[in-house]
């Protein structure tokens, strides 16, 4: 079980050298219908299960609840209780400096799209920035995974 307070940056990904920096590992995850706000997740990372629950977002931190549950149970949900499309990605872990940034590569109908996380121990810790990457889109709310099941890269403008 996995239980903190999740303060974390979104940043979008320039170019292609990050492809060299980490290995990438296949992720399928859904989302259960809630209130607005608060988010419980199922996920698929290669052979297994978690099942996370967050709390609304107060700046770029949120309480996160998440537990590993069985492989097959994981995969149950996503096909039989979660909501549509089902979000797909190649999640690569770059380490730079005392920093894990994780890149999303979107695929399915947000294809295109390459995001870049970091997690942080406070909202004011200083970053250093590799130069791969881009515009700080931690504020924007269209880049929360919850919101492009809703409304996939594939149809923004």
């Amino acid at each position: 079980m996995l239980m903190a307070q999740e303060i974390e940056r979104k940043f979008l990904v320039k170019g292609e050298e990050w492809r060299n920096l980490g290995t990438g590992e296949v992720y399928r995850q859904g989302y259960f219908p809630t209130e607005e706000g608060c988010t419980i997740r199922v996920r698929v990372v290669g052979e297994r299960g978690y099942l996370t629950i967050k709390g609304k977002t107060q700046g770029v931190s949120r309480t996160e609840f998440e537990y590993g549950i069985p492989v097959s149970d994981a995969e149950e949900m996503l096909e039989e209780l979660c909501d549509r499309p089902l979000i797909e990605k190649i999640r690569y872990q770059i380490h730079q400096g005392d920093l894990l940034w994780e890149v999303d590569e979107f695929k399915g109908e947000n294809e295109g799209l390459i995001v870049a996380e970091v997690e942080l121990s406070s909202e004011d810790q200083d970053i250093f920035f590799p130069h791969w990457v881009g515009e700080d889109v931690s504020h924007d709310p269209r880049y929360y995974n919850i919101n492009l099941m809703k409304f996939p890269y594939q149809y923004w403008q």
